[in-house]
């Protein structure tokens, strides 16, 4: 009967309810939010699934993201191991390989002044860089929660690895990812705030056309110039433009399709468990994470605010021939603010068409972002 009364004691102090925290509780509540998010609203469900769903995990079994030093088997958890992927910069770069797959840049190409767009909106990032010093940063830990302003989730995981800033990743990515799902919800204000009704309804001429050279070229030129002068950008820029390589070049059809597809969603998955497994109620419940988060929202709001107001500049040289509106696509969420641009224009004039405009500042604002990363490794000397 002892022994009957102990298995089951011993089966009943294993379940969940006799480890979990109040903070446990209120990260599988915030994990939640995220999943309705996600799933009802729509708010880029391919991220925050597998992210609300990692944090639902750890917190429930702390141990499925445990190192194998703080197991008794020496084995570490499931999801520690895709941890490993983003810390070593795997899963970044491959993520950049995909997007570069699934991406034409051939607004860009067709509108080069973009590049300018794209540049401006990064001012974000460099103005949560101080802000984050003097709430108490350290250089490297600046650098690393700044990268958030660019709304680049691969790029922010990417650079908090390079700078040795783990125990702050899971925060960034986390903070960085939400506000790429948020992007519908946060630029609108800041978009109408800075723009009249009449340059918000400004019409652009129609794109040049962008032959197949100029785009099979464009990704090999950008590699060269942008890697040449700095070199750390090579493994983020160069996947993004080899993948833009397979899908231009039109002679690897099955690497542009398995890049733009399988490996990526496999990489996806990957990411964002591991990312939402990071962010266990001790880790995660903070004021280091609270200021994190603020400080990406100040660099998001800056930085789109920079994009808008260098986009009215423009339109003021070339005489209203450039909506401001597309300034606000410089950052690199792809393609949410290019999408976003086409909505807050459409809602002046349902005949007005950014969209195409807009992915031009979109897309550069990714290589922007990752310049950004490469010029703060180039500074710390990584």
């Amino acid at each position: 009967m002892s022994y009957i009364t102990e298995t089951l004691d011993n089966l009943l102090h294993q379940t969940a309810f006799f480890n979990l925290t109040v903070g446990n509780y209120i990260m599988i509540a915030v994990a939640c939010v995220f999943l309705f998010l996600a799933i009802k609203k729509g708010f880029e469900p391919l991220l925050l699934v597998p992210i609300a769903f990692g944090m639902l995990l750890v917190n429930i079994y702390p141990d499925i993201f445990a190192t194998s030093e703080q197991t008794s088997n020496g084995v570490g958890g499931l999801l520690h191991y895709f941890y490993l992927l983003d810390e070593w910069s795997i899963l970044p770069s491959l993520i950049f390989l995909g997007v570069g797959a699934m991406t034409d840049f051939g607004p860009l190409i067709a509108n080069p002044i973009s590049f300018l767009l794209g540049a401006a909106a990064q001012f974000g990032i460099f103005g949560a860089y101080f802000l984050a010093i003097l709430l108490g940063f350290n250089d490297k830990g600046a650098a690393a929660v700044s990268i958030i302003g660019g709304a680049d989730g691969p790029t922010s995981i990417f650079l908090a690895g390079k700078l040795g800033q783990s125990g702050l990743m899971g925060p960034i990515a986390v903070a960085a990812y939400s506000y790429m799902a948020l992007v519908p919800i946060i630029q609108p204000p800041i978009m109408k705030l800075f723009t009249t009704k009449k340059e918000r309804a400004i019409k652009m001429q129609n794109l040049r056309p962008v032959s197949k050279l100029e785009k099979i070229l464009f990704p090999i030129v950008v590699t060269i110039v942008v890697c040449t002068i700095l070199p750390t950008t090579a493994p983020l820029v160069g996947m993004l433009m080899l993948g833009n390589l397979f899908r231009e070049s039109g002679v690897v059809r099955q690497l542009t399709e398995t890049a733009s597809n399988a490996l990526m969603y496999i990489v996806v998955i990957l990411l964002g468990t591991s990312v939402g497994a990071s962010t266990s109620a001790e880790a995660f419940l903070n004021w280091t994470t609270g200021k994190i988060v603020i400080l990406g929202l100040v660099a998001f709001m800056f930085g789109t605010m920079a994009g808008v107001l260098f986009g009215k500049l423009l339109c003021f040289i070339t005489k209203g021939k450039i909506n401001p509106l597309i300034g606000s696509a410089g950052v690199s969420a792809v393609p949410m603010a290019a999408r976003v641009s086409q909505k807050v224009g459409a809602e002046e004039d349902p005949t007005n068409f950014l969209l195409m405009h807009a992915m031009g500042p979109n897309v550069a604002g990714v290589i922007g972002t990752a310049v950004a990363a490469g010029v703060f490794m180039a500074i710390f000397g990584i």
